[in-house]
């Protein structure tokens, strides 16, 4: 465990030795949770997180001065990276619709991610495939949005009206929070591109919009979603990332994209239901384990078109 009152301090993680540094910085001021015990949250919730983003390209969400100051993502890899630090590089889009490399962070072991948490990278975003297959998923993601006045209660609504309609297509879909005020559904893919998975996640999404055009909107605009719930189907274009599993948010409390059961889903009546934060995060994987463990063990499968 990192001491959060300890100022900088050379520790050990595995076979690497590390310094983190500022550990009783606060980043959270509501909440008074120190850079420290970021570091010790990453640290304890490592054994289940790491699968998840193990061989996917990082982007950064980093908060140096706390998360009510300024932020910035970062794809690049810093330049004063460790040479242990693992790497990749991969082609990306610039703004003149060119292609550009970069060198992204595969962050797979523990003290890559302990080196990325002393860095105040408070969440960690990644996209739908692994290196080295770009742009072919082995995900396919929902991501679902609340139009205030719309919570993640009739988030829940909608999941369970989509649920049924990936698993006639042969899917599993399992649910988490986004650790903001959305839910996310995801499931395990195989032998599709992304726009292919792309396209059949906005069907799915334009189905229930029709059926349901109080509840649900498939499209970005803005005045269409008030009191709605978009679907997001757009995470799953190659560019796109999604947050992980178990990573923190960059909220008022530390709270955490948390995998959740579908009678949790199914049982949800108030916005702060399936709000989590670190400590229960931790509580919960200890008592339920990884409720996402099935997108790792089971084979994928092909979504039938």
């Amino acid at each position: 465990m990192v001491s959060p009152d300890s100022q900088s301090m050379r520790v050990r993680v595995q076979d690497r030795v590390l310094t983190v540094t500022n550990l009783d910085k606060v980043l959270y001021p509501e909440a008074g949770f120190t850079k420290g015990q970021v570091i010790d949250y990453y640290l304890r919730i490592a054994p289940v997180l790491l699968p998840h983003i193990a061989g996917r390209p990082l982007t950064l969400k980093r908060y140096p001065n706390g998360v009510l100051g300024e932020y910035f993502y970062e794809k690049h890899a810093p330049a004063h990276r460790p040479d242990w630090v693992p790497t990749a590089r991969i082609d990306s889009p610039s703004s003149a619709k060119a292609s550009k490399t970069v060198l992204y962070v595969v962050a797979g072991d523990l003290p890559t991610l302990i080196w990325l948490a002393n860095l105040a990278g408070l969440e960690l975003h990644t996209p739908m495939w692994r290196v080295p297959h770009v742009g072919e998923p082995d995900r396919l993601m929902f991501d679902l949005d609340p139009g205030p006045p719309a919570t993640i209660v009739e988030c829940c609504q909608v999941a369970m009206l989509l649920r049924p309609l990936l698993e006639e297509s042969g899917l599993r879909p399992l649910a988490k929070t986004s650790g903001g005020k959305g839910l996310q559904l995801t499931a395990a893919v195989a032998g599709h591109t992304s726009e292919q998975a792309s396209e059949l996640a906005r069907g799915l999404a334009e189905q229930l919009e029709r059926e349901h055009p109080r509840l649900v909107v498939s499209r970005m605009t803005k005045v269409l979603r008030p009191g709605k719930v978009l679907i997001d189907w757009s995470q799953n274009n190659a560019k796109k990332t999604t947050v992980a599993p178990y990573s923190l948010r960059a909220m008022n409390q530390p709270t955490v994209s948390t995998p959740v059961t579908w009678d949790e889903v199914s049982g949800c009546q108030h916005a702060d239901d399936l709000i989590f934060t670190s400590d229960t995060v931790l509580d919960r994987v200890t008592s339920l384990g990884d409720l996402h463990s099935p997108l790792l063990d089971a084979a994928t499968v092909s979504f039938e078109e």
